[in-house]
């Protein structure tokens, strides 16, 4: 199969090119190269990269033609920064998936995947988000991210567009940009740094190791039924806290190292994800949450030269 990957040198993005190829499909990376795409995530690659903006039609008429199925990674994905710069968001997450929808639609590409996110649920005191939840999302990231799903979804319902969503839980691995939590963190930790906790640490999240998520996604793209929706989930919930403790006992340091901060506007309390309609489709993850922990810890202890540039880069 032949795969164009948009937001292909992203976290996920590259992760998932690279198991493509192991699989042999042919796979083409299209990526903006904003501030998180970073092209040493596919260095040595036998990918074909073109640099461009999925919000750009002529570029997206150039690049998509020949291919079975396109994969959208690209978006602006960091919760905070969507506070600060909410347009940014709006642009990539709104504009540019409506542009890349209407790309595929045009050029009669036979799939089209779109990876969003569970956090356009909002939030869940008890029980799980199925797929027919509604939608309420609590920031600007997860509202450009739902009306980005909406376009979507209503792409395939009036034209016939053949385009499927996933929504995952949080994801976690080796290259991830360390603004985000958990290499945010580790990264903290490693140089003796405290790790700044939000509100009292209790929120709720899933957790899916990066690995898992990426074999899901094809999951999907091959056995998925057309206009459908599939939550991608692990059944690991952790809080905040014991997120870091578990970061903190694997580093063997101390919980003095924890400074509890304001908590941001419109954070969620607790997700939590049904994934049986990923299950029917023969999908489980396979790696357990601690051992799958440790091996990214222990990535980024090896690994200073990949994250240190970017921390620098934040001014962290």
């Amino acid at each position: 199969m032949r795969i164009f990957v948009a937001g292909g040198c992203g976290f996920i993005g590259s992760h998932y090119v690279r198991m493509l190829l192991e699989r042999d499909h042919d796979v083409t990376v299209f990526d903006a190269l904003t501030y998180r795409g970073l092209p040493e995530n596919i260095d040595g690659l036998d990918v074909r990269f073109i640099q461009g903006d999925i919000c750009d039609e002529d570029a997206l008429d150039r690049a998509i033609p020949g291919h079975d199925a396109v994969v959208n990674f690209a978006n602006f994905s960091f919760v905070d920064r969507s506070i600060r710069w909410p347009e940014e968001f709006v642009r990539t997450n709104v504009t540019g998936t409506a542009t890349l929808v209407e790309a595929v639609r045009r050029l009669d590409v036979p799939k089209f995947l779109h990876v969003s996110t569970d956090e356009v649920y909002g939030s869940i005191e008890s029980g799980a988000f199925t797929e027919h939840h509604p939608l309420e999302p609590s920031s600007p990231y997860s509202a450009t991210k739902a009306a980005g799903d909406l376009y979507v979804r209503a792409s395939h319902l009036t034209y016939g567009t053949p385009a499927l969503i996933t929504r995952s839980c949080n994801i976690f691995g080796p290259r991830q940009f360390p603004e985000n939590v958990l290499p945010l963190f580790i990264t903290n930790l490693i140089d003796g740094k405290s790790v700044p906790l939000y509100g009292d640490g209790l929120n709720v999240r899933e957790w899916l190791y990066v690995p898992d998520v990426c074999d899901a996604i094809q999951t999907v793209l091959e056995r998925g039924a057309d206009g459908e929706i599939y939550n991608i989930g692990s059944g690991v919930e952790r809080t905040n806290i014991d997120l870091t403790r578990d970061v903190l006992g694997i580093l063997g340091l101390r919980e003095d190292l924890i400074e509890y901060v304001e908590d941001r506007p419109g954070h969620d309390r607790r997700y939590a994800l049904d994934w049986s309609k990923i299950r029917a489709l023969g999908w489980k993850p396979t790696h357990e949450f601690s051992g799958a922990l440790a091996e990214t810890v222990d990535w980024y202890r090896e690994n200073r030269s990949w994250w240190e540039p970017l921390r620098a880069r934040m001014g962290t």
